[in-house]
């Protein structure tokens, strides 16, 4: 028998409770975005804010585009919309920008949340790379 979250512990309660502990403990970035095609953030953990110096609750409502610029690798951002667009997983790296404008790199994962066929969300899993 596998074993999930939702078997280990039972009841839905103690499980969203678990997996709020574990995001706002991660020492990786979580960002959680709805799953319309505009991609709106609706969460950011703290170690978002460590990675990219914006507050969590100042980017509710804008999308991760907000950390692209001139250096960031079109082609990865080509392969992350294909995935996107076919509900598929995208793991790369790209130049993103922190907020005072420093680029650093960034590995990033990014996954659907699926709800049957539906994707509601998508959740990508991030953290720095080797500087510049």
């Amino acid at each position: 028998m596998a074993y999930t979250i939702e078997t280990s512990l039972g009841e839905k309660e103690t499980s969203l409770s678990l997996l709020k502990v574990l995001a706002e403990n991660s020492f990786d970035s979580i960002l959680v975005t709805d799953g319309t095609a505009q991609g709106k953030i609706i969460y950011a953990n703290k170690a978002f804010k460590k990675l990219t110096g914006h507050d969590p609750a100042d980017v509710i409502g804008q999308t991760p585009r907000m950390l692209q610029g001139a250096a960031t690798d079109k082609v990865v951002i080509d392969r992350l919309t294909t995935a996107l667009k076919t509900g598929k997983k995208f793991e790369g790296k790209a130049i993103n920008y922190k907020k005072d404008g420093t680029p650093f790199i960034m590995y990033w994962r990014v996954l659907p949340i699926k709800n049957g066929k539906n994707i509601e969300a998508w959740v990508a899993i991030q953290r720095e790379g080797a500087s510049i």
